[in-house]
């Protein structure tokens, strides 16, 4: 892949995706997820968060999620040379505009996702202003819960998690 093109470079399933580097409001909420997380494994000491890793997961699949969250008693198990060679925990993908990107994070990343055992996915759609959590239910993401602005995120895998949507998409 071209080093320094502003793009991103993803394979799912041997298919390339390729998308523009993300916009303002992309990484706003970025940054309000990573701040929130960020606090609540700190106070909870049960993981890490990492933005913007690589990984690759066979020679036909390999991603640059948004975010990851890995549970402690996994991390060692789940990073070699310093990149994810197996499923993290939870997966957040932040929606760019357009049908393209949205097909690729609903329907190909979230395949993808199951079929390698990432116990939840998150969705984060901007412009909705909404988070849809998706569990894992044998190889396959199941819809768990639409949050949208005026609820609190509610996390099977991130217990006692109090994150206010609305604060996702402050400016």
């Amino acid at each position: 892949f071209p080093e320094d093109d502003g793009n991103r470079y993803e394979l799912i399933e041997g298919e390339l995706f390729v998308s523009t580097a993300p916009g303002i409001p992309h990484q706003v909420v970025l940054r309000n997820l990573l701040f929130h997380l960020h606090s609540y494994l700190e106070s909870n000491q049960i993981g890490k968060i990492v933005p913007g890793p690589g990984a690759v997961f066979s020679n036909f699949d390999a991603v640059i999620p948004d975010i990851v969250v890995v549970r402690n008693e996994r991390w060692d198990q789940i990073v070699s040379n310093n990149r994810f060679n197996a499923a993290p925990d939870l997966v957040i993908e932040i929606l760019s505009p357009g049908s393209e990107n949205r097909r690729r994070d609903e329907i190909a990343k979230r395949r993808l996702y199951g079929k390698y055992g990432v116990e939840e996915y998150w969705i984060v759609d901007v412009e909705s202003r909404s988070v849809a959590i998706y569990r894992l239910q044998g190889s396959l993401l199941e819809e768990f819960a639409n949050f949208s602005r005026d609820q609190t995120i509610v996390s099977a895998l991130l217990a006692e998690l109090n994150l206010e949507v609305a604060s996702i998409f402050k400016n």
